[in-house]
């Protein structure tokens, strides 16, 4: 890949992502870059999103709702997507996790895996606690 010209909205992005752990859309990101760059449009932010993901300098997260979530940590993890709220986590899985990575390059049925995410989706600890108060 060629070298990319230094952006100064580029830069924002990611350090606008960087600051948050939430794994915000798209038009959460334009929403906040738009404090310092008013003319930044959601194009440039989609584009710049993309180019990022790209490179492998972010994450896109596709949860199949058709809205894409950006995470600045690209090391493997997983996520928890709250089916109430629509939060995205980071999720812990400890010994499930090893064996869910542990599929990168087993065959099954017939089939050679390089790699593996997992969404888990349920009701977030803020929602739970919502109902019981």
């Amino acid at each position: 890949m060629s070298a990319v010209k230094y952006s100064r909205q580029r830069e924002a992005i990611k350090r606008f992502l960087t600051s948050r752990r939430d794994h915000p859309t798209a038009d959460m990101v334009y929403c906040a870059v738009r404090s310092e760059f008013p003319h930044i449009s959601l194009g440039t932010v989609y584009r710049n999103l993309a180019l990022l993901a790209e490179q492998g300098e972010i994450a896109r997260l596709r949860l199949g709702d058709g809205v894409d979530r950006f995470d600045p940590d690209v090391s493997p993890h997983h996520h928890f997507i709250c089916s109430q709220c629509g939060a995205v986590r980071d999720l812990a899985l400890g010994q499930y996790a090893a064996a869910i990575d542990g599929l990168s390059g087993k065959r099954i049925d017939g089939s050679l895996v390089r790699g593996s995410v997992a969404y888990c989706y349920g009701i977030c600890a803020e929602c739970l606690g919502q109902e019981k108060g």
